[in-house]
């Protein structure tokens, strides 16, 4: 049977694993996880003390992208002793009913792991089709003086904001698909004036939008994993936008006047330092 993997974070029972009766020791995380991602790529790995009532010991959230990875790690891990002397207990977590999660798409860096894992290293690529500045908002704070005469009432600071909105390109050349992502992002400025301050603030949001706007394509991906391990791509019609349909020239001008109307979509955090955007040896944010 197919199952269909897509580039969000896990957010099902059937997805998540918890393992206890783990021994402590030094690196516990590292060999859970060596041991489990041999069945699948994992999203995370969670180690927790017991509780009191609970005696000593540890407990562990695992959580894979795919349930059947999830399934049969569980089938065969659960009172296997694996990297320690006892033998562990395994299983699939339950469905709370009521419960909802929040459906997070996945940051960049996790939407590259997925994609390296089903797809392979050259199994896809990605460009971008435009990085455009868009001119900063002023905000104004108001600070009042107390207490002293030459303290200026009413005295008014500057904070700029740097602006970007970045379109990428998705391709997967295999499978001839190939979508786009738009994504804006934007950080205050404390001191403008400085030089430094502002070309690091303007490296770190031009990272940022182009993780987003990746991230943004690959959501419009969904791969259809098949029994025998082949991997299907299908396009995801219900992230379709309407920047999609547009040519690359299009794009750009609308871009360039800033004349796009972004919906917002929640993603999980991005680790700045974990994005590539042509930075030199010993370059840092």
């Amino acid at each position: 049977m197919a199952e269909v993997v897509e580039f969000r974070v896990p957010s099902g029972s059937d997805q998540t694993l918890l393992v206890w009766g783990l021994e402590p020791e030094p690196g516990l995380e590292h060999s859970l996880f060596s041991a489990f991602s041999r069945f699948g790529p994992l999203y995370s790995v969670r180690a927790h003390r017991n509780a009191a009532v609970a005696g000593p010991g540890y407990c562990a959230v695992i959580k894979f992208y795919s349930a059947g990875d999830a399934s049969r790690a569980q089938r065969t891990c659960n009172g296997q002793r694996l990297f320690q002397k006892s033998p562990l207990k395994v299983c699939v977590c339950t469905k709370q009913k009521g419960f909802q999660h929040q459906v997070l798409a996945l940051s960049s860096n996790k939407c590259q792991e997925l994609a390296n894992h089903y797809l392979g290293f050259n199994g896809w690529s990605s460009r971008i089709i435009t990085m455009n500045y868009l001119w900063p908002s002023q905000q104004l704070q108001n600070v009042s003086g107390f207490g002293g005469e030459d303290e200026e009432v009413g005295r008014t600071l500057e904070k700029q904001s740097v602006k970007y909105l970045c379109a990428v390109e998705l391709t997967l050349p295999k499978h001839g698909v190939c979508t786009r992502g738009v994504a804006l992002a934007e950080a205050d400025v404390e001191n403008s004036a400085d030089p430094l301050e502002l070309l690091t603030a303007t490296r770190r949001v031009q990272k940022l939008a182009a993780g987003r706007a990746l991230s943004s394509a690959f959501q419009k991906i969904l791969l259809v994993v098949l029994e025998n391990g082949k991997v299907a791509v299908e396009y995801n019609s219900s992230q379709e936008e309407p920047t999609d349909s547009l040519t690359e020239e299009e794009l750009k001008g609308l871009v360039q006047v800033n004349e796009l109307s972004l919906e917002q979509f929640d993603l999980e955090e991005e680790v700045l330092s974990d994005l590539s955007f042509d930075d030199e040896p010993g370059d840092a944010i």
